[in-house]
């Protein structure tokens, strides 16, 4: 069994302070994926930047408290990978990955955007060079017999199922027309599988992202924007996928839950 968990933690040393290392404590993952880490490593307490049991990489962006993705592995990783070759973004905190034995896991964080401003201009640039990339990425990981698995934050809402308000969030970075479409590329033209979905068919969400503001959170009123994404032989291997949501609103760490998948040998 290989479980994955992906959680875009809103600050890791804010949230190391409201819950996360007991919840690092208690988790049975074998691959942990942070994305809005926004700290250096050295930033971090020691048994948030490497804890006992796990082999850590951070990859924070170059402009300082921004972004930045981080990756825990309970085994040794055979290779790691910052980036995905593009000179504007290495740098930026927002994708690493590692190998392990038959798998290649990585941690992203697109960029959420904003229309009308220079962030959409930004996401968008970032989407025309990812794509591609994910291709390659599938095909040089099947010539060596590997299957790949990226999970993190994608800052999209593929499908009206994928957010609770859909209707109202039309003009909206994260449900824009457009953004939908690339994500569609990345299941059609690129041949991923959206995991979560495809064991959780014909229902709304499970949501993984709730607003701080009102009554979101208590409301159920969230996006679904956290993907596991595998190549289709590690997809079929799925045998489980769930969203930790916190009990209470106050028991929450970061504003976004972990999404949790496992996978047969």
């Amino acid at each position: 069994m290989l479980t994955v968990t992906t959680v875009n933690v809103n600050g890791l040393r804010a949230a190391a302070k409201k819950g996360f290392v007991p919840w690092l404590a208690g988790t049975a993952a074998d691959v942990i994926c942070l994305q809005e880490v926004r700290a250096e490593p050295q930033q971090l307490p020691e048994e948030v930047r490497e804890p006992a049991g796990w082999h850590t990489v951070h990859a924070p962006a170059a402009a300082k408290g921004r972004a930045g993705v981080s990756l825990y592995a309970r085994r040794e990783p055979e290779a790691v990978r910052i980036g995905f070759g593009s000179s504007e973004f290495d740098a930026s905190g927002r994708y690493a990955e590692i190998d392990l034995p038959g798998v290649t896991v990585a941690s992203l964080y697109l960029p959420s955007g904003e229309v009308g401003t220079d962030r959409q201009d930004e996401k968008e640039r970032f989407m025309a060079e990812f794509l591609p990339y994910l291709g390659e990425l599938r095909e040089r990981a099947a010539a060596g017999g590997r299957e790949v698995l990226v999970c993190g934050d994608w800052n999209i809402a593929h499908q009206e199922a994928d957010l609770k308000n859909w209707k109202a969030n039309q003009k909206k970075a994260g449900f824009l027309p457009e953004e939908r479409a690339w994500l569609t590329r990345v299941f059609d033209e690129a041949s991923y599988v959206d995991v979560v979905r495809a064991l959780h068919p014909g229902v709304e969400g499970p949501y993984s992202w709730w607003s701080y503001r009102g009554k979101a959170f208590d409301n159920d009123a969230g996006w679904r924007i956290d993907y596991a994404v595998a190549t289709p032989a590690l997809a079929a291997r799925a045998v489980k996928a769930e969203v930790e949501r916190a009990a209470t609103y106050d028991q929450r760490w970061s504003d976004h839950a972990p999404v949790t998948v496992s996978f047969d040998a």
